[in-house]
Formats: C-alpha cells, structure tokens, sequence
C-alpha cells in the first residue's frame, strides 16, 4: 500500500473515489435507506473535488483503495469493503495527523464501527447533536484525539 497526497483530482480520480465512498457507505451506513445514500451521492463528487486535503491510498495495482480528506477536521475517511480490517484506515489516519494540524471528526451515532475505530484511535466524543449537518435525523458525534484534550 501507498499513500500519496492528492493534488489533480482529475474526473476519472473523482469517479473511482466516489466508487469507493458508495461501497463503504453501503457496508457500514446501513441506517441509510437506498434513496437517501444516492442523494448524497449527488454531493460526494464536489466534496471530494474542494476538500483542502486529500489523501489517497493505492494498492500493489496502482489503483485506489480508500482516501481520507481533512479542512481544519476530518471531513471525509472511506475505505473499500474489501480493505477493511487490513489498518488501511489506521494508515491513512496517521498520515494525515503526520501532515496536518487536526485533531476532531464528526461521525454519525449510528455508525458504530466508525466510532470503534475513532475511540481505538485516541477520539473520545465530547459533543452530540441529534441531527447532522445537513438538518437530517442522523446524530452526530463529535470526537476529539484525548491528547488534544489534554487527556
């Protein structure tokens, strides 16, 4: 695995990325109907495209398998079903707490995995909302790495 600081987001980047983000939403946002997860689609490509920093991770193949943007926090982490459990995660996540200053995620409530792996990563919540950002029934947790805290 590589993981390269992505500067061209080219459409064909975009489209594999966004491939990615609908498979892992699919394999862990499962509070999500079918409808409301090809709303959101709509929004990914431009998300992807205006994140102030992204990283991507490359398998042996050259092709990507998961990406991590961050814009002051950790806006977006998405790993390809497939590559789960193997710390791809992990290794993006360290790569990006190497290279910027950032140290809080929001993570839906209803995700529980993801808040496994935040909580595994030093996150510790310190906020909820009952809705996303968006104004949608989703709670949200805020988290923050305990050593930003001064924990």
């Amino acid at each position: 695995m590589k993981i390269i600081e992505i500067r061209e987001r080219d459409s064909d980047l975009i489209e594999e990325l966004v491939d990615i983000w609908y498979r892992s939403v699919k394999a862990t946002h499962l509070f999500l109907s079918e409808d409301e997860i090809s709303r959101i689609r709509q929004y990914v490509p431009e998300a992807i495209k205006e994140v102030a920093h992204l990283l991507a991770a490359y398998d042996d193949d050259a092709s990507p398998i998961a990406f991590i943007g961050v814009a002051g926090k950790i806006e977006m982490l998405f790993v390809a079903p497939e590559e789960r459990g193997k710390g791809t995660g992990k290794a993006l996540l360290d790569a990006a707490l190497g290279l910027y200053p950032v140290d809080e995620v929001s993570v839906n409530e209803q995700n529980p995995q993801a808040i496994g792996f935040y909580e595994h990563m030093g996150f510790m919540a310190y906020k909820r909302t009952e809705t996303d950002e968006e104004g949608n029934p989703y709670p949200l947790l805020y988290m923050r790495r305990r050593s930003a805290q001064g924990i």
